[in-house]
Order: structure tokens, then sequence, then C-alpha cells
């Protein structure tokens, strides 16, 4: 194992869960959440802050603002602090209250909008309050996940590659859309390199990314409110999209055979298995792999808490996801 000096030094990418016995259709899972900033997120947030110091933008009284609905807001908290810097987290009230307390743990401020914006939702409200700040005080320096490059490529270098390693006969690649970093950085990379494996978009009901109509979405992490200028399709071969009460099913499914994972990995493993299901995955001959972008600690409160599922979504699946036999294997 390493030694490191900073927590930004260890990212896991080695470990995956063979998610057969639990699905009853072959599906690796690479787990991105055994990080210090626990997700996935820790790699576009080190890519961005490391080449706005390359560039110059950062200097030592300059404040460090983005929109974030947890996980980067986390993983930059987690940076900003072991660099010595100052970071600003714009979130709204569906952030839950985990990471809210672990972005303040590490020193940040945090701004929450209550009030979704009529067109762009509580993204674009976020957005708003962010070119706000930045109007007000030539100190804050807003990194834009939505339009840094530094993002994708972020998994271009750190993500894609790894996989392709530990499995060089993977047909088909599961991805969440959010910011849609992750997606692109992979996808451009495995059509670079490895053209003929197929990348599937994982999206959730309520999402505009991939043209769908806008609806209520509660849990944070995958979908948008205004379509990623990050995203380019053309590297993407097909979309699934997953209703919200499906990601509880499958987080409480996965949960009940001791796999504690977040509601984005709930939304990309209930779209693989839909994808799998219809395209005779079930049956073996695929080799697929989809990335878990954190795990399950944050969502207590939500996901696995039986009255905010039954507030939301109602009796059923309250019930439902609170029976401990959904974990059998098919």
């Amino acid at each position: 194992m390493p030694i490191i000096s900073a927590p930004q030094e260890f990212n896991e990418d080695d470990l995956y869960v063979d998610l057969g016995p639990v699905l009853g259709t072959p599906v690796y899972l690479k787990c991105e959440g055994f990080n210090f900033s626990g997700s996935i997120k820790q790699k576009a947030a080190l890519s961005m802050i490391e080449a706005a110091e390359e560039s110059g933008v950062l200097t030592e009284d300059s404040v460090l603002v983005e929109s974030s609905s947890g996980n980067l807001g986390v993983a930059l908290s987690m940076i900003a602090a072991s660099k010595g810097r100052r970071f600003l987290c714009v979130t709204d009230s569906r952030c839950n209250l985990a990471s809210r307390r672990l972005m303040e743990a590490f020193g940040a401020e945090v701004r929450i909008v209550t009030e979704p914006d009529p067109e762009g939702g509580f993204l674009g409200a976020r957005l708003n309050l962010v070119r706000r700040l930045c109007d007000t005080d030539s100190r804050h320096v807003w990194l834009n996940q939505y339009l840094n490059a530094n993002n994708w490529r972020a998994h271009y270098r750190w993500t894609a590659p790894p996989i392709a390693q530990r499995f060089p006969g993977v047909d088909v690649l599961f991805i969440g859309a959010g910011t849609t970093g992750t997606l692109m950085g992979s996808a451009r990379w495995f059509k670079e390199h490895r053209p003929e494996v197929r990348i599937v978009a994982v999206d959730s009901v309520g999402s505009v990314t991939f043209g769908h109509p806008a609806g209520p979405r509660m849990l944070p992490g995958l979908g948008a409110g205004v379509r990623p200028p990050l995203l380019d399709e053309s590297f993407v071969d097909d979309v699934v999209v997953v209703p919200e009460s499906e990601t509880v099913r499958m987080c409480h499914r996965l949960a009940a055979r001791g796999f504690l994972f977040g509601g984005s990995t709930g939304t990309v493993v209930a779209g693989a298995s839909e994808w799998l299901s219809r395209h005779g995955g079930e049956r073996g001959g695929l080799v697929s792999v989809a990335i878990s972008p954190d795990l399950g600690e944050r969502y207590l409160d939500t996901v696995y808490q039986s009255n905010w599922v039954r507030g939301v979504y109602g009796d059923e699946l309250a019930d439902t996801a609170a029976e401990p036999a959904v974990g059998s294997a098919a």
C-alpha cells in the first residue's frame, strides 16, 4: 500500500464487484467510492484545481467557487483543505445533510439554493447564484465543472485506461450521466483506443440531458435540469433512462446482499440490468462493466430511510424497499 502525504494522492482503481450473484446478470461494478473524498468526483476535482494552479488563475487570495449537488463539493472541499485554499460550494435543498456536513468539516462555506429556477430547475438556480458571486467579488474563481474540459480529461487519463487493462475483453461499459465528465472522458478514450466497446449512458427520468422532458428529481448526482455543455452524443452508443423508484429498489436490493452503494450507483446498476435484459446479456457472453460513483453512507437519511422513501415515492415502494428478501439472486 502507498504512503501518502495528501488525501488526493490516493485513489482505489482496482476494486470491482461481480454483481452476477445479486442480479442474475453478469456485470462487474467498478467501485470509485474508496478514496478520501468518497466518490469518483475526486478525480475531476483534482484535475480542475491542478489545471487552474498551473495556468496561474488561482492566487493566494482566490476563493474557489463551484456548483455541486454533493460529491464534487465534498471532493473540492477536501482538496482545498489539503492545499490551504478557501472553497465556497453552492448547492441546493436536495443535497443530503451528510455531504453538507462533510464540506463544512473541511472548512468550506456552503450556500443552499431553496427555490428552483423556472426554466433551469435547481441547477439553473445554482448557476445563477455562482455567477452573481463571481460578479460581485473578483477573488472568486469558478472552476465550472459544466464547461471545464479538465473534468472529462480526468476520466480520459485516470478512469478508462484501468478498466481496459483489467478487462481487455470488455464489450459494454455503463456510465451515469451528470455533468457528463465521467461519460465523455471514458467514452473518448474507448472510442480512440477500443472503438468496438459499446458505451451506454445511464440517465434519470426527469433529466433533460438526452432530450427527455424535465421533471422532478429528488436524488442528487445523475441527471440535469440544463443540458450539459460537455456532452457530445456522438461518443454514446445507447441511453437508458431510469425512474428514481427503480434506483431506490436497486439500492435496497444491493444492500440486502451487503453492498451499500449510493443513489447514483443504484441508477447505473438498474440501467445496466435493464439494458442487459433487453439485449440478452443475462445469458452471458457479454463482458459488462459499470462505474459506481459513490458509496451509500451519505444516503442513510434518504434512500435508506423508510420514512423519507414513503414521503417521496409512496407506501408501496417504502414497503418493498424494506423487505430483506429483495436481495435474493434471480
